[in-house]
């Protein structure tokens, strides 16, 4: 996803310097600055995370704000009755991507529930207005809860040794969290994400079938996992 995400921002910058290099040619005269013209960066990054990211509730909501922007400052939208009606719109988004996500993921959540019960919770690490690396090699790994604050924590999981299905539990609050992954398990994700996500650069391997698994239960606000 992430190669078709530089596509398509590729193409936009390829537009914006032929219409900026036409104009400037008097080849055309397209007008960039039209009114409410900066809130094409509200809707273009929330187009293009639509079309790229799993998780799409928080690009809707940017695309949907963007949206109302320029209608409201083209006239057609009242500015005024758009900020009243922004928040409910927004909370009726996120309870009806909760609500189908959970339909629609239950056997993942199933899943996580049951490991969770078992899991060890020793395992807990938070960086909150700071960083955290974090390296289990050598170690056996048995799951963790991760969260980051306003802060970055790095797992590093490449040489540890995990020989059951195990649960990541990363919550991602204005931070980042980056799991370094091992090559031979399978990975399974489930995200509950408003304006961030999960990123997912792990290589999807066909002969892994009795692999374990690790399942990622991502919670990301205005943050990110990234997977590696």
């Amino acid at each position: 996803m992430k190669e078709i995400k530089n596509v398509l921002w590729g193409m936009v910058l390829i537009i914006l310097g032929l219409i900026l290099g036409g104009n400037a040619l008097g080849i055309f005269d397209i007008n960039l600055f039209f009114d409410g013209w900066w809130t094409l960066f509200l809707i273009i990054p929330g187009l293009i995370g639509l079309i790229t990211e799993k998780d799409k509730t928080g690009n809707f909501i940017v695309l949907l704000i963007g949206v109302a922007l320029l209608l409201g400052t083209q006239g057609i939208f009242s500015l005024e009755l758009m900020w009243k009606l922004i928040l409910p719109i927004i909370l009726v988004i996120i309870g009806i991507s909760i609500m189908f996500k959970g339909k629609i993921n239950k056997k993942i959540a199933e899943e996580i529930k049951n490991i969770n019960q078992d899991k060890n919770k020793d395992n807990e690490y938070c960086a909150t207005f700071s960083s955290q690396d974090i390296n289990f090699a050598k170690q056996e790994f048995k799951g963790s809860n991760l969260t980051a604050v306003f802060g970055g924590l790095k797992c590093d999981l490449r040489d540890s040794k995990i020989e059951e299905d195990i649960v990541i539990n990363a919550e991602a609050i204005f931070g980042g969290i980056e799991i370094i992954l091992p090559k031979d398990i399978k990975v399974v994700v489930k995200s509950t994400s408003i304006f961030g996500g999960v990123d997912s650069k792990k290589v999807k391997q066909s002969d892994l079938n009795d692999a374990k698994t690790i399942y990622i239960n991502a919670t990301c606000i205005f943050g990110g996992v990234d997977l590696k």
